[in-house]
């Protein structure tokens, strides 16, 4: 925020102290104020596409998309793949992997927002997707319910079959095609027999109080199920808060009337969940081992617009991080005296995928090829690694 900037710039809200002494946040995120000494703060973020659907590719992959700032840009079968199918596609050889996760719904925008699939990888790696609301009574993961007629027993059997079709197969010089097929067969089975995966949506073992906690509101049992995801082993885990086309109420979209929704409806579930996440992971000994991002496609422009609200603006925003070995309680770069661009210590998406991959310990600087075998740096930015300890 900032509090001594005109009043076009500093908008309705004030600002509140925090733990960090110095360390202004907004009123309306009182609970994160008080985790603010665990969190690091990059206040220079910024990145040149201003349609949502690019933007979207450079938050959720760590790049620009080769086709530049498109209006209603989608993923193909060449596009770069997102975060998750990265680590799936590098962690294949696991026996133990898990498949990266989003929910509790599809991010749109007219069409489906780019940076959601595998791209290139392929299916073997695409995100478990789940779609139903973990704080209705009626919550469960449909990926996981089998048929009312079929066991994992008679599932198993059906793969064997199955293998030995793609024996046939490969003897008819269809190698490719059958392996393909047998692989995704063989994800599925995997996912339906996880009793981790169950018991990362498993709810009902968490206390009311933590339940309350995060919230009872989609986007706080949502990050709950995070945790829980976290603790079965699931390496990667996208929580999109509000729907963007196709839900219902507020978004974060606020060309219009931008001050009311941020009160009432989208800040509030958003301080209680950060915060309960954060203090929940620390509690539990997770927190050193679990980069939290929390972060959006862009910022907004620095200075209201005539209905009271906020445009799209890439050229400088905020993006809060937790845990995973970060110095905590810090602020990294910053903005100019509207908030308008970058002063000291710019960060693009592609220092932050490098930072991301980092911490993964894998090489940023690692070659992929797609479809028609052009290379792609993994990252094209570098690690922030003064932001941590270890």
């Amino acid at each position: 925020m900032k509090p001594h900037a005109p009043s076009e710039v500093r908008g309705d809200f004030r600002s509140i102290a925090t733990r960090v002494p110095g360390l202004g946040i907004c009123e309306h995120l009182p609970r994160v104020a008080q985790i603010a000494d665990k969190l690091t703060i990059i206040r220079s973020m910024h990145h040149r596409m201003r349609d949502h659907n690019a933007a979207a590719v450079e938050a959720l992959c760590g790049r620009a998309p080769t086709q530049g700032d498109v209006t209603f840009l989608v993923d193909d079968a060449n596009s770069f793949p997102n975060y998750g199918a990265v680590l799936s596609y590098l962690k294949r050889r696991d026996p133990e992997r898990l498949p990266h996760v989003a929910l509790p719904h599809v991010m749109y925008r007219t069409v489906k927002l780019p940076g959601q699939s595998p791209g290139f990888l392929g299916n073997a790696h695409g995100r478990l997707q789940i779609t139903d609301d973990p704080s209705a009574a009626t919550f469960r993961v449909r990926q996981l319910d089998l048929p009312h007629d079929m066991s994992t027993n008679r599932i198993g059997t059906r793969l064997a079959l199955q293998q030995v079709y793609n024996t046939h197969a490969n003897s008819l010089g269809r190698h490719a095609d059958a392996a393909a097929a047998g692989r995704n067969y063989q994800r599925a089975f995997d996912l339906l027999r996880s009793d981790a995966l169950r018991t990362g949506f498993d709810l009902s073992q968490e206390s009311a109080s933590t339940r309350a906690r995060y919230g009872h509101h989609k986007h706080g049992q949502s990050v709950l199920i995070a945790r829980r995801l976290v603790e079965s082993g699931v390496r990667f885990i996208n929580v999109n808060h509000r729907q963007f086309n196709g839900g219902s109420g507020s978004n974060w979209d606020t060309h219009f009337d931008n001050f009311s929704p941020l009160k009432n409806t989208l800040l509030p579930p958003a301080d209680q969940a950060l915060s309960a996440l954060v203090s929940d992971l620390d509690e539990r000994g997770l927190l050193a081992s679990t980069l939290v991002i929390a972060m959006g496609e862009f910022g907004r422009t620095p200075r209201i617009n005539k209905y009271g609200a906020r445009d799209h603006w890439p050229d400088c925003y905020s993006v809060v991080l937790a845990g995973g070995g970060l110095h905590p309680g810090r602020v990294y770069g910053e903005s100019d005296r509207l908030g308008a661009y970058p002063a000291a210590n710019p960060v693009t998406p592609a220092d932050l995928a490098a930072t991301l991959y980092w911490r993964f310990g894998i090489d940023h600087t690692m070659l992929f090829r797609d479809h028609q075998q052009r290379p792609y740096r993994l990252a094209e930015g570098e690690p922030l690694r003064t932001l941590f300890a270890v």
